[in-house]
């Protein structure tokens, strides 16, 4: 292994103890602290929006864990130059990792409530990588040590000495003299490495790698369970004063998705990082603003006010025509209408801002929540306690309106304003303000590329036009005529509605092309727009070979 390799690894190493360290002390500063996380969040609030709609559009739901595994990857490409760097000249590399610590404090310290402990994490692991990076690298490099410096040649040079002498002049007289060379052949050739020094080598550098490992992992460990799992589980959910109607007979169409999509498989999409751990025992929920009656009330207090259940589908804006960012649930929670009017907005108060426990904001319409519709301060999904990822203690559910801009997670905050006067996160980034759902329809059978067998062929999939309805579905082969399709029952105009049609297929290859028409009489229109400012637009289509 070239000595230049053996340095980066070293550097990689101290990296990772670095941020195994610091993984720990976040349990105690805050998960938002760790430096992975904190310089991950600086990165998810600055990003551009078509950087955040291409990660979306190719990572999904998973989008999270691939902005944290690109930005392991490029501190690992730092730290192996870190490493190399050192092996040749000390002070700078030391600057390096200064540099690294730096950006991780800059990024801790700058997140939503963040206080001077969030500094500890980032700032303590650097200065742990400092003596790692000394251990690996004398292993790496025998005969290095930070005051000498291998040269290109492989040597390993002294730096320049001062040498005072006394030299005897024609008159006797001793004289002194200062010399300040590099004298020729001072330089000290590299040792080379033996097998053994090899195998202590990398034995150090599993060693180093395996406690970053566990630093890491039991301090992601400790922060899940040190927060609220206990706290979720205890809960018990109030029952519902107006509990949902009952999901009629054939609202599952045969080949589409489940009509109440599972816990598990419901789509998550947020700048969180890191899931915030909100203990419902401190939770509190304040609505202030432009508002003559100021609120703030507790967890038991929320959950004494009446519940009532509704089945609502959900909607992501960043959903391409035919994707999977939706879904649909049984939530309880209580009306939100009741608690503005306790509030009571003053004239002109046209945006309640939600904010969220890592600081997050979304801006809803003030009418939206005020008009009749199910808009819910919710704490349960789908028959239990809101799971963690999708906004446990509390979260708000307003039917027909896009998430970013109404579908607050892990809330405690609404602030009744304008929105003339204040921006919601993602609006400054180029989405719209205001973003009622748009009509459209999925084809979930066949997949995109299946194959069929010549005769009769059931296609199906869904619609919404959440808070309107769908009245119609209509599916089109090649550039046929449009045919109706059989459209299944559907709770109400708030959740998406399954259909189903059979198709008489062909030998061939064809192109199926769905669209929808809601119960306003909006037909969906065939433009392609994609998700960014308010909604992608245009009509699901597949292929599907018959033969």
């Amino acid at each position: 292994m070239r000595t230049s390799i053996r340095a980066g690894l070293a550097g990689i190493a101290a990296a990772a103890a670095a941020l195994g360290i610091a993984e720990l002390l976040a349990v105690f500063a805050g998960p938002r602290s760790a430096p992975l996380v904190a310089v991950g969040g600086v990165v998810v609030d600055h990003v551009p929006a078509p950087v955040k709609d291409f990660g979306i559009a190719v990572f999904g739901v998973h989008d999270k864990t691939a902005l944290l595994t690109g930005t392991a990857i490029l501190l690992g490409l730092y730290a192996f130059g870190v490493g190399v760097l050192a092996r040749r000249r000390w002070p700078p590399a030391v600057a390096g990792i200064a540099l690294f610590g730096a950006v991780g404090v800059a990024a801790a310290v700058t997140r939503p409530g963040a206080g001077v402990g969030a500094a500890l994490p980032p700032l303590l692991g650097a200065a742990l990588a400092v003596p790692v990076l000394q251990h690996l690298l004398r292993l790496a490099v025998p005969g290095w040590s930070p005051g000498v410096s291998q040269g290109a040649g492989g040597t390993l040079e002294t730096q320049p000495a001062t040498v005072s002498a006394q030299r005897t002049g024609d008159t006797g007289e001793a004289q002194p003299a200062t010399v300040s060379a590099r004298r020729a052949g001072s330089a000290t050739e590299a040792q080379p490495m033996t097998g053994e020094d090899r195998r202590r080598f990398l034995k150090h550098l599993g060693i180093v790698a395996g406690v970053a490992a566990g630093g890491g992992l039991a301090g992601r460990w400790l922060t899940s369970r040190g927060a609220v799992t206990d706290a979720r589980a205890a809960v018990a959910l109030p029952p519902a004063a107006g509990p949902a109607p009952v999901v009629p007979a054939g609202a599952q169409a045969d080949g589409a998705v489940p009509y109440v999509t599972p816990n598990r498989d419901f789509y998550r999409i947020d700048t969180a990082l890191i899931t915030p751990q909100v203990d419902p025992a401190t939770w509190t929920l304040r609505i202030h603003g432009m508002v003559r009656n100021p609120i703030t009330i507790t967890w038991a207090e929320l959950l004494r006010r009446p519940m009532v259940e509704r089945y609502v589908t959900l909607a992501c804006v960043s959903n391409e025509v035919g994707g999977d960012l939706i879904g649909n649930a049984l939530w309880l929670g209580t009306p939100i209408q009741a608690l503005l009017d306790e509030a009571d907005p003053l004239p002109g108060a046209d945006q309640a801002v939600q904010r969220s426990a890592d600081g997050w904001t979304c801006g809803t319409p003030t009418a939206a929540l005020r008009d009749g519709r199910d808009a819910l301060l919710a704490v349960g999904m789908n028959g239990e306690p809101l799971p963690v990822k999708h906004g446990f203690p509390v979260r708000m559910i307003v039917p027909g309106l896009y998430g970013y801009v109404s579908a607050c997670k892990w809330i405690t905050e609404i602030e009744l304003t304008r929105f003339a006067d204040f921006d919601a996160y993602w609006v400054p980034r180029g989405w719209a303000a205001q973003a009622p759902i748009k009509t459209q329809s999925r084809i979930d059978t066949p997949r995109d590329g299946a194959a069929r067998e010549v005769g009769p062929v059931v296609v199906a999939g869904v619609a919404w036009a959440q808070h309107r309805g769908i009245a119609k579905v209509e599916v089109q082969v090649d550039d046929g005529p449009w045919e109706a399709a059989s459209l299944a029952p559907a709770v109400s105009a708030d959740t998406w509605r399954q259909w189903s049609h059979v198709w008489q297929a062909s030998p061939g290859r064809h192109v199926l092309r769905v669209r929808a028409t809601d119960l306003d009489g909006y037909t969906q229109t065939s433009e392609t727009a994609d998700p960014a400012p308010d909604g992608a637009t245009g009509w699901h289509q597949v292929t599907v070979a018959v033969g």
